[in-house]
């Protein structure tokens, strides 16, 4: 659950045959391959006290098309462990891509909510039904409060051709959207000396895959990239920018009009009532969409703010 919680080549049709999306993207994998050329630093090391800086590049056009981008406003659930509880009314629930059932879904969408579903994009997870796909190169130092987890190099083709394994299920199983967790990597210590263009690079991979697919995407935390980021991304999620006094940054979001899901843990929030009054109060006024919960996401209390 980390943060809170070379490509495979496929057959593609001759250039003058594909239609314009195609060429976009087609575009877009070329130019992020540029990218990540450009700012690889080797593929080892003991980890890193400040984020890698390489010269900026430019970053492909956004890829157009129709998917799950809810507003401000909208209301939702997180829950990634535990029996799935479907009956808060709420606009969309956010759960775990291998967890959730497709009946799970099928019941969430016949009510009529959406769905986000979870994965880590950026760690190793050796529980996950294709953790056997992951070369022991890629595995990087374990995460920070999280030990059964490590984190990924994603700069190897390998781990983003993983990554849409994963979002193909997610289309399988008719998520509306996904939340790729972890994607900060550049900021921690990996293990890789990673790149602030190396995350970009495979964070625009993400969006690009997962708009292709037809879903949603959002931006997990990564607060340090959103100015760069949010045309790429549907929606944020984002844990405890109120605790850490990290909220504005989120604001191209707002502006953009695009929901905010905001989750706080903080024990104050949890057992004193006017204290989450007053979290709620600046939440609202900041057009969050605000949950208090527990830190293991596991449905046992929920307070929101809307």
């Amino acid at each position: 659950m980390g943060d809170q919680a070379g490509r495979v080549s496929t057959s593609r049709p001759a250039f003058s045959i594909l239609g314009l999306e195609d060429c976009v993207l087609l575009f877009n994998r070329v130019l992020l391959c540029v990218v990540v050329f450009t700012s690889l630093n080797g593929c080892g090391g003991n980890g890193q006290e400040d984020p890698q800086s390489s010269a900026p590049l430019p970053l492909p056009t956004p890829v157009q098309g129709e998917w799950y981008s809810p507003a401000l406003g909208t209301t939702w659930q997180w829950q990634l462990s535990g029996d799935l509880n479907t009956q808060y009314d709420v606009d969309v629930y956010d759960v775990d891509l291998f967890d959730v059932s497709e009946s799970h879904i099928a019941n969430l969408h016949s009510q009529g909510k959406q769905v986000i579903c979870y994965f880590s994009a950026g760690s190793y997870e050796q529980w996950r039904e294709d953790a056997a796909q992951f070369p022991a190169h890629v595995l990087g130092d374990t995460l920070d409060g999280w030990e059964d987890e490590r984190w990924l190099d994603i700069r190897d083709e390998r781990v983003l051709a993983i990554m849409d394994s994963r979002i193909e299920l997610a289309k399988s199983k008719e998520c509306d959207a996904v939340e790729p967790d972890n994607v900060d990597g550049y900021t921690n210590h990996t293990g890789f000396n990673l790149t602030h263009e190396d995350q970009l690079a495979f964070n625009v991979a993400l969006s690009d895959s997962a708009h292709a697919a037809g879903l949603g995407i959002g931006l997990k935390n990564d607060l340090d990239q959103i100015i760069e980021l949010v045309p790429y991304f549907d929606f944020a999620v984002n844990e405890q920018c109120f605790e850490y006094s990290e909220c504005e940054a989120l604001q191209p979001f707002i502006n953009a009009n695009k929901a905010v899901f905001n989750a706080e843990y903080h024990s104050r929030w949890v057992n004193d009532e006017t204290a989450r009054a007053d979290l709620c109060e600046q939440a609202n006024a900041m057009g969050f969409s605000t949950l208090v919960l527990p830190l293991v996401l596991d449905d046992s209390f929920r307070f929101s703010c809307l």
